[in-house]
């Protein structure tokens, strides 16, 4: 049985263990407040892509700007999440969410190097094979309104979030080279390449969660957040460059922004028991930053990091239990 599959019985768990009661309170009645709100959650078929260049022309004025780009790119995977909120008081509660994949060896590597005036001197093409990405929110909430009619509410949420991401690249074929700039031997090969983990820290994200209903059963939903500030500390191994360093080979850091959304629809099953579909992007992306490497037997050296952007989307389901 597959780690997908135990999470998933794992929820028919949770359906079973919720005694069923009538389904909602009636037209205009307010619901009973709970005190817990436990969620298992699957964000499915998610699609994710990494992003990050630099710039060495300071350097070496024959390079390009950017001096090289490396995509990560259709890194389709699984991601389970649970969460806990806890109401403190008729206003004011507290949420905790961690996410985890449970796969994660697909997509591909695009590794491109340019000479001044962006010229594309070599160009690589590597399979991900692992190894996996988890993130941890906390966050608190204040019920800023409530509908009329108890139809719904509007919530003001602020926290923080640390998200780890680590890509395993395996192998590279030589889709561009030219010999005159660098070698082209060899063309292939089948060995562990790269290894990338980004650590995105969010100390800082504040948006908005409201819910709407529209018959006895049905609401419609949207949850979003911008963060001001992400810091985001990157570390890329090179296994096949006997002339860096392997912990790491190359090093990163940046400042920026974030943002997420989440529209949904939920469908409540009885008073304890509700399940939602909806889909969610998360997007991170820095203004500003530095790339530095670390060669074998010389000091590291510091340049301007371009860009370095992270995007995660697709669709999330997922049951919530009252209590």
């Amino acid at each position: 049985m597959t780690r997908l599959h135990r999470c998933w019985m794992a929820i028919l768990s949770v359906l079973i263990a919720v005694p069923c009661f009538p389904a909602q309170a009636s037209e205009g009645e307010a619901e009973p407040r709970s005190r817990v709100e436990l969620s298992l959650r699957s964000w499915m078929f998610t699609s994710g892509e990494l992003t990050w260049s630099h710039n060495a022309s300071g350097l070496d004025p024959t390079l390009g700007n950017p001096t090289s780009k490396l995509t990560y790119k259709d890194n389709n995977t699984h991601i389970m999440e649970l969460v806990a909120r806890v109401h403190l008081s008729r206003r004011w509660f507290a949420q905790g969410d961690f996410g985890f994949s449970v796969d994660f060896d697909k997509g591909t590597l695009i590794d491109d190097d340019y000479t001044a005036g962006q010229s594309l001197f070599s160009r690589t093409s590597s399979r991900i094979t692992g190894t996996g990405t988890w993130y941890v929110n906390g966050s608190f909430g204040y019920r800023a309104v409530e509908f009329p009619n108890a139809r719904g509410y509007l919530n003001v949420v602020g926290g923080l979030r640390y998200w780890r991401t680590t890509y395993e690249a395996t192998g590279f074929e030589r889709l561009v080279c030219d010999s005159n700039v660098t070698s082209c031997a060899p063309q292939s090969s089948n060995a562990l390449a790269i290894t990338n983990t980004t650590h995105w820290i969010t100390p800082v994200h504040m948006g908005i969660d409201t819910d709407y209903r529209l018959t006895t059963r049905f609401s419609v939903g949207l949850k979003a957040s911008i963060s001001p500030i992400s810091i985001v500390y990157n570390e890329d191994v090179h296994h096949l460059r006997s002339d860096l360093q392997q912990n790491p080979s190359f090093s990163m850091w940046g400042l920026g922004v974030g943002a997420s959304a989440e529209p949904t629809i939920k469908f409540t099953l009885t008073r304890q028991l509700a399940l939602t579909v909806g889909y969610r992007v998360w997007w991170n992306r820095t203004y500003t930053g530095r790339w530095e490497n670390h060669p074998v037997g010389s000091a590291s050296q510091s340049v301007p990091l371009d860009e370095f952007q992270t995007i995660r989307h697709g669709p999330i389901a997922g049951l919530t239990a009252s209590f």
